[in-house]
């Protein structure tokens, strides 16, 4: 069965827009210093406290870039040569993560886990424990809030509140997690929230955008050498300042007609309050675990903790290959294939996050489509059934 018309795309990012966010990004585009963008810029950065749940004296930034871009970012202004840093491994965002503390000259403890799982805060003590016998300080921990390439979600708070138990910082990358999954940077005192712009936050991809606390500009202040440039805090500071406060300055030109999205993303997420939105990603997940569950699919997360609400990672069922992808695209949804290398070609991905949660015709539509590509594989499964599950669990979260 091939589906033609408007393709639906199901895959951790980019993701789909809403009707708004797409009105304000598709118009001509604007100078960085029109009023509208000035305007549109100082809101989001306002607003980014409030969707991160930070501190009034946090510093947000909005740079033209990926998710990678702010990883690099956060690497670049607080690791120097012979700095020691601890990084909680839950897949190929977190190896990623890895590379680039290595590449600055760190020394890195890498606590890996095996696909879908999550090193525990024990492990992350007995890496501090192992750095000071050795004489030396950890200056920071690293964590991946939900890797992208395993569906595994990490517990923020407790790793926080370890890294300020021993004087480090606390960076996590929450690419596949900001506005979705619950994080609070000031209760939980983290440094450093990185994501980007084409996941939950539900713009089209190219920015790059975090929020640095306090303590962690200090540490950047401090450093005996400057980062690279176009990564350094120092340089880009004063023009977030300074559209802040609703004036224009220069550094590198921003990609304007994203900033006019940001601004209507951004206000769309704190519609009903964080509270809100959390509950959105969770009872979303739910209900499409419900579904997978009557497809008789299997999470590469073995334990629902470490189940993240904002993508499946789901195994191929016995008979089944990597060829599902296709199948199921070829029913007019797009889902993405297995990224983790050990497991790569063992399972599947499904992105659930931002505006898609607000449609349960879209959520159908990819529950039937899965159960389409399954089918045509000799499989049984009951689409019906699958999307009977989903709506059930749905109306038993109160979600219309």
């Amino acid at each position: 069965m091939t589906t033609t018309g408007r393709r639906l795309l199901m895959i951790p990012g980019p993701t789909e827009i809403s009707p708004a966010v797409r009105e304000a990004f598709a118009v001509a585009p604007p100078g960085h210093l029109a009023p509208d963008v000035i305007e549109a810029f100082g809101a989001s950065l306002r607003m980014m406290r409030r969707v991160w749940l930070a501190a009034p004296s946090s510093q947000p930034f909005v740079v033209a870039g990926s998710g990678t871009t702010a990883m690099e970012m956060a690497v670049a202004n607080l690791i120097e040569p012979g700095d020691a840093a601890v990084v909680v491994n839950t897949g190929y965002f977190s190896d990623r993560m890895v590379e680039m503390l290595r590449r600055a000259g760190a020394a890195v403890v890498d606590l890996t886990a095996v696909p879908g799982e999550v090193p525990n805060v024990s492990r992350a003590q007995g890496a501090f424990d192992d750095v000071a016998r050795a004489g030396k300080k950890v200056k920071a921990l690293f964590a991946t809030h939900v890797d992208t390439s395993t569906g595994a979600l990490c517990d923020p708070k407790p790793l926080a509140a370890l890294a300020r138990k021993h004087g480090a910082l606390s960076v996590f990358d929450g690419v596949c997690a900001t506005a979705a999954e619950r994080f609070e940077m000031e209760a939980w005192d983290a440094d450093v929230y990185l994501t980007a712009s084409q996941k939950a936050i539900g713009l089209p991809a190219g920015l790059a955008l975090l929020v640095v606390s306090e303590r962690a500009q200090a540490v950047r202040d401090a450093r005996a050498t400057p980062p690279p440039l176009a990564s350094d805090w120092q340089a880009w500071r004063p023009i977030m300042q300074a559209y802040e406060a609703g004036t224009a300055a220069y550094f590198a030109t921003p990609p304007t007609n994203l900033i006019l999205a940001l601004s209507v993303g951004l206000r769309e997420i704190l519609e009903g309050g964080m509270e809100a939105r959390f509950a959105l990603h969770e009872h979303g997940a739910l209900a499409l675990r419900a579904a997978w569950s009557a497809l008789g699919l299997r999470p590469v997360p073995a334990r629902e903790q470490n189940a993240a609400h904002t993508l499946s990672a789901l195994h191929f069922p016995a008979g089944v290959d990597a060829s599902l992808v296709a199948r199921v695209a070829e029913r007019g949804v797009y889902v993405a294939g297995g990224l983790h290398p050990a497991i790569r070609g063992a399972y599947f991905r499904v992105g659930h996050m931002g505006y898609a949660l607000t449609r349960t015709d879209f959520l159908m539509r990819c529950v039937e489509a899965v159960a389409g590509g399954l089918a045509s594989f000799g499989q049984e499964v009951d689409g019906e059934g699958a999307i009977s599950a989903m709506l059930m669990s749905l109306q038993r979260d109160g979600v219309p």
